[in-house]
Parts: C-alpha cells; structure tokens; sequence
C-alpha cells in the first residue's frame, strides 16, 4: 500500500505558494496503478482519498503505521464508488457487486476488506474516500441508481449537471461522511459556480472522464484570493474548509466529492457572489 501524508497549512501560506507548491500541498496525481492501493492522508479533518485497482488479484486493505490502529476501519468509516469495470468488495466474508459507478458506504468496525476485479480486461477501479468516526452505521451497497438524483444548472451558463449524491442522510446513515457525483453534461464546463466554502467541513474532488487532451482548471484558495491547479484524467485535489471548490473544463467532465466535518448538511455552504471574485 502506498501512503501518502498531507498536512494542515494556513491560508496566508497559500496566498504565497508557486504553481509546484499548491500542487505539492494539494493535488493528488497517482489514484489509480495497476494491482496497487494508492491512498493520500490529509491532516484536513483527516480524510483519506485514493484508489484500488485489482487486475492480477485481489487487493486486501490492511492497517500502517500512520492510523495506529489494528486494522484499516478500527476508527474510521468508508465510502467507494467504482469508476471501472465490475468489481467485487468482500467485507468481512460478504461478497458486494459494483458495476460501473455504483458505490457502497462501510460502517466502522469493519475488520476485512479485499477488492477484486470481474475481468480482467476491463478491471474496476474503486475510488474511496474514508474519515474518522465515533459510531459505528450499517454497511448498504448503493447502486447509482438508488443515489438521490438532481438536475442542476443551465446551458446558458454552461453548467448543467447531475448530481447524485450516495452518501447522505436521504440515501443512508453515516458518521460525518458525505460523498456524491457530478457529471456535467456535453457542452456545459463548469462547476460549482457561483462558488462557496463551508468552514464546517472541507472536500476532496477526483476528477475522471477527461479526455486525454483535455483538462480542468480547480479554482481555490479564498473568495479574494483565488489560485488553480489544473487537472488531468483520474485525478483528486484536496480542499480546505477555508478554500472554494470550483472548476472549469475545456470540455465536459464527471467528478466525486466527498466531505468530512462537523456535519452533513449539504446546504450549509458560505455563498460567494461571482462578481467579488479576486
């Protein structure tokens, strides 16, 4: 397993970093490698983002060093999403289908976990996201079609969406970790604009179904204090409490986000109007 630690910084630090200093402190390049588990360990609210992807085998998630724990969830609960082909996640002895873009939430306490491939050929790729917990909630598969469902946004600004949302109170019950997915629809490029932060929780964004000669811009730092990273294919960005979350693409694009914190009310975001953006 490779494990990667990120720490906590101020965001004066921020105002004064080059392009190789915000991508050093904030994006996460290597998700997904070929019989590998890649996971990236932010001191932000301590979330942890990466990816599984079992070609030759299965991959069994164990504990390091780094969580002090006897085993992987010991403290912490889970969400994945499967962004490849089908694949199989074992919990403790149950065996749980994900097809494309399906996703499952695993409670804490859940001791075992492996994640194998149904081919090969097409093998799957399980993006998750997992963050500390105090209680232990029920594991449910989630399908993407049982994910709540919103149309959001217009051609006429160039950002229709769909969102769905996996991990929320709507969908199912779980500590403090909220995760969903946005496509945006051909023609549309941006995200998540007007922006927003919420001091009450910070974010992760991947980034995948970007065209090789494509990319996106994630716009971040504060409203008046504006930085980007761009983005390839199959990639992830860590976003403080402090900092907006917003991108544009040079073409149309689907993302995950997951959020920790001190709670799970999607609507509680700190509204930034375009037009005071620095």
């Amino acid at each position: 397993m490779n494990f990667d630690v990120r720490y906590a910084n101020h965001p004066e630090d921020s105002k004064r970093y080059d392009t190789q200093e915000l991508r050093r402190h904030y994006h996460i390049r290597r998700v997904f490698t070929a019989d590998e588990i890649n996971l990236t360990y932010s001191h932000q609210d301590r979330i942890i983002a990466g990816g599984v992807m079992p070609v030759k085998e299965p991959l069994a998630l164990g504990t390091c060093k780094e969580l002090a724990a006897p085993y992987f969830l010991a403290r912490r609960e889970m969400g994945v999403i499967n962004v490849g082909g089908p694949g199989v996640i074992t919990i403790d002895g149950q065996a749980h289908t994900l097809n494309g873009k399906d996703g499952i939430y695993i409670g804490m306490g859940a001791k075992e976990l492996a994640f194998r491939s149904l081919d090969k050929g097409n093998p799957a790729k399980f993006y998750l996201n997992s963050c500390p917990a105090h209680r232990t909630c029920p594991t449910v598969l989630i399908p993407m079609d049982k994910a709540r469902y919103n149309h959001l946004g217009s051609q006429e600004t160039v950002n229709e969406r769909i969102l769905r949302q996996y991990i929320h109170p709507a969908v199912c019950e779980s500590c403090q970790l909220s995760m969903g997915m946005t496509a945006l629809l051909p023609g549309n490029v941006w995200n998540t604009m007007p922006c927003h932060t919420h001091e009450r929780r910070m974010e992760v964004y991947f980034y995948f179904e970007i065209a090789p000669d494509q990319a996106v811009f994630h716009m971040m730092g504060q409203g008046q204090e504006t930085r980007h990273i761009v983005m390839r294919n199959e990639e992830a960005v860590i976003s403080p409490s402090w900092s907006i979350h917003s991108g544009v693409g040079t073409s149309n694009y689907t993302f995950i986000w997951g959020m920790c914190g001190e709670n799970q009310d999607f609507d509680d975001m700190d509204g930034i109007p375009t037009a005071s953006l620095l």
